[in-house]
């Protein structure tokens, strides 16, 4: 099940148990973990993108690892909202999720790689260190959005 509003994706969740935010781009997928709460996002790790079967091998592990009950995926529309060919490609990514049997949310991630890099640089991390980590933190931008429109 795929959905683009959080209504329809926490009645497809058990009552609580922990999400997975990914950032999916065409090297790496930055992945972001929740406590079983909804409370607070945390960046986890990046991954490497290969072919998508190794892809969605290396997610399968994480989401047994963690125990994960449903997955929040950054969606980059364009600025006015409308659909672009990462979009799509997107959107063929979620679907391609399917033999995970989670439930999926699709979520606007306008700003956030741009939010999460301001962040860091006014913490001072440097250039190195920001290019190695903000996958993961934009996947905890976008997840902790999404648990936040959950719990409201």
């Amino acid at each position: 099940m795929i959905a683009t509003a959080a209504p329809d994706f926490a009645a497809a969740l058990p009552d609580g148990g922990r999400l997975a935010g990914l950032d999916v781009g065409t090297k790496t997928i930055g992945v972001a973990l929740c406590d079983a709460g909804w409370s607070f996002a945390t960046p986890d790790k990046t991954i490497l993108r290969r072919k998508f079967a190794a892809d969605l091998e290396a997610l399968r592990q994480l989401v047994t690892a963690q125990s994960v009950v449903g997955l929040v995926v950054g969606l980059p529309l364009n600025m006015d909202g409308s659909d672009s060919p990462r979009t799509q490609s997107t959107r063929a990514f979620a679907r391609n999720l399917a033999p995970l049997a989670l439930p999926v949310l699709l979520w606007d991630e306008r700003w956030s790689t741009a939010a999460v890099e301001r962040a860091m640089i006014a913490a001072d991390v440097s250039r190195a260190k920001r290019a190695e980590r903000v996958d993961s933190a934009a996947a905890a931008f976008i997840l902790q959005g999404a648990i936040d429109a959950l719990v409201r």
